[in-house]
């Protein structure tokens, strides 16, 4: 073999492949042990040997030859198709190489193999025309239907597995979008920020400019004001840098001091929400809108899955120790339907990517007493 070209990869068995394999090889020596029964004994013989205990043989071979039928389907099937010519009791590994061959192959390669393969129904009729049997027609048809059978299950499982690829694949797209969406969210508030931070940037450097004889005091405060909103500003440009970019948004963004709006416009709309709030100061205003974001997205899906139960909204944490927010509902009422979420999760798949974005991580699931619970930890820097 030349030097520049590497042999296939031996096919790896996971535990489930070595139980179907192994199950098709018992089924396929059963097969060759009740056609030996039937028959008993009795044999021609052939140049001196009886043509039973070759035909015993053979079948023993056929049987071997369907555990290399996951890395050579087609060519195992046409060697037990051949082999099951002149020896009836390797009928049955040929079996399972048909179905091999159904799920590995394509639809027209198996239709040819199967086509070919009924030669073997009439092999008795041509080969032992002494031992053929007067209904041979009815014997045809029936060995065409097993044949048959063996292909329609190897096909209804190579179709099953390709929508269960392409469900997947679908359902990961749509995650993926779910989460494309969010990146653009994120960009348009942090576009809004970032503009904020700059226009305070340029407001006191111009009264600096303008001002050289101001007092040192003004002085030095407008030049803390200026390095502490250069620094925040560093800071959004890398979370921008770090989502894609959208179209600006001119929408005014929610902060953490909109909780309170938030929750109250909760219950003007028939909900029963308790906030609980313990921030002994102000957080950075990236979080703010994150935390505002997931108690959103939370009580819209209590709204929405969980009708008339009750919820909890907890917002605690300190500088340089890290923010939690939490909102946990009760059970659904008999109404609700699904779970928190909604179908596939999306709503939460992308608010796990906006706390990601802020630096935090996202849990949810479902709480002990039959309700939902959504908990978000975020970084909360110490000034300076």
């Amino acid at each position: 073999m030349p030097a520049n070209v590497t042999a296939p990869a031996p096919v790896r068995r996971s535990p489930r492949d070595w139980t179907v394999d192994t199950v098709f090889f018992l089924l396929a020596v059963a097969y060759g042990v009740f056609s030996a029964k039937s028959r008993g004994r009795a044999g021609f013989d052939l140049g001196g040997v009886n043509w039973l205990y070759v035909e015993q043989i053979a079948a023993v071979a056929g049987c071997l030859l369907l555990w290399l039928r996951r890395r050579r389907p087609l060519e195992v099937a046409l060697a037990l198709i051949v082999l099951s010519v002149p020896f009836e009791m390797a009928s049955g590994a040929m079996l399972v190489a048909l179905f091999s061959v159904a799920v590995h192959r394509p639809p027209r390669t198996t239709a040819a193999v199967y086509a070919v393969s009924l030669v073997t129904v009439v092999s008795d009729a041509v080969i032992r025309p002494a031992e053929a049997r007067p209904g041979w027609l009815f014997f045809f048809l029936f060995g065409a239907l097993a044949q048959g059978s063996a292909v329609g299950w190897g096909l209804f499982v190579r179709h099953r597995r390709q929508l269960l690829e392409r469900v997947a694949a679908e359902a990961e797209l749509r995650v993926e979008q779910a989460q494309l969406r969010a990146r653009e969210e994120v960009a348009r508030e942090m576009h809004d920020v970032l503009g904020h931070r700059l226009s305070l940037l340029s407001l006191h450097a111009g009264a600096l400019e303008y001002r050289p004889d101001a007092p040192s005091e003004d002085i030095a405060r407008a030049a803390g004001v200026i390095r502490q909103s250069a620094h925040q500003a560093l800071q959004d440009l890398r979370e921008v840098l770090a989502v894609l970019r959208a179209p600006a948004a001119a929408l005014p963004q929610p902060t953490l001091a909109d909780l309170h709006r938030l929750v109250a416009e909760s219950c003007a709309a028939g909900m029963r929400v308790r906030l609980v709030k313990e921030i002994p100061e102000a957080v950075p205003d990236l979080i703010g809108r994150t935390v505002y974001r997931v108690v959103q997205e939370a009580l819209t899906n209590v709204r929405k899955h969980a009708p008339g139960a009750v919820a909890r909204v907890a917002v605690t944490g300190t500088a340089g120790e890290g923010l939690r927010v939490e909102v946990a509902n009760g059970p659904a009422g008999a109404r609700s339907a699904g779970r928190p979420g909604g179908p596939g999760g999306h709503g939460l798949a992308g608010l796990a990517e906006r706390v990601a974005l802020a630096g935090g991580q996202l849990e949810y699931g479902p709480a002990a007493d039959g309700g939902w619970e959504v908990a978000a930890v975020l970084p909360w820097p110490r000034e300076g």
